[in-house]
């Protein structure tokens, strides 16, 4: 007796969670730099607060546009591809018939079962057999322009948010240091729990975050320690 067994699997979570965590990361990283290179130019606290509030809203509103128009894009092509597919379905079935076949074919099935396999499911969905197998356009992973705006959007927001908190509770003479530190820190954390979300490797994913995030702040802090003695 064959028993089916739930089996969890998270490639649905794939659009949301790349956009999500694109977001997240950007935020932290990008304000956290900016907040970083001004302090380092010897900025006044009120100065830095501002420069970070304005990164905070240009940089999500870009995250969002951006994603829109990305997404946009792809799921412009996976909608002309479709159509295209459903006039040659329309035009020539038994080419598509055959085209089909010949792809669960060299997956490793014998001739007849392959042409059976494809009769069988071009008699459900024609359409939805060759996105899915000759496209590689599957329904769980089509883009969804508005759903990655609004996530890239709103976790920039929440990732800025953690390193500018700091202006406001952190002395300027330590605000360079606690920016920095804190700011490792939320990323670790963020890294740590996409993996998990995802079911990556977690010290993979919190080294690769941590890592980038520390050079951008490091050279976004040179060029205001720069700027700030030329000044």
């Amino acid at each position: 007796m064959i028993h089916n067994r739930p089996e969890l699997h998270r490639v649905h979570r794939v659009g949301w969670l790349r956009a999500a965590v694109l977001g997240a990361n950007d935020g932290i990283v990008s304000t956290a730099s900016l907040i970083v290179g001004v302090a380092a130019a010897n900025a006044t606290q009120d100065a830095i607060a501002i420069a970070g509030v304005a990164g905070l809203f240009a940089g999500a509103m870009s995250m969002a546009a951006g994603e829109y128009v990305s997404v946009s894009s792809q799921s412009d092509t996976e909608l002309a591809d479709l159509e295209k597919e459903r006039q040659e379905l329309q035009d020539d079935p038994v080419h598509e018939l055959a085209e089909l076949a010949a792809i669960y074919r060299n997956r490793g099935l014998d001739d007849q079962l392959a042409v059976t396999v494809a009769t069988q499911l071009m008699a459900k969905d024609a359409l939805g057999a060759h996105a899915r197998d000759e496209l590689g356009i599957a329904e769980s992973l089509k883009a969804n322009p508005i759903q990655a705006a609004f996530s890239s959007a709103a976790t920039f927001v929440v990732g800025a948010l953690l390193p500018l908190s700091l202006v406001w509770f952190v002395p300027t003479t330590h605000l360079i240091a606690a920016v920095s530190l804190g700011s490792l820190v939320f990323l670790a954390l963020l890294g740590g729990t996409s993996a998990v979300a995802g079911g990556a490797p977690v010290l993979k994913a919190v080294s690769r975050v941590t890592f980038w995030g520390a050079l951008a702040m490091a050279l976004t802090a040179g060029v205001g320690a720069l700027f700030g003695v030329v000044g």
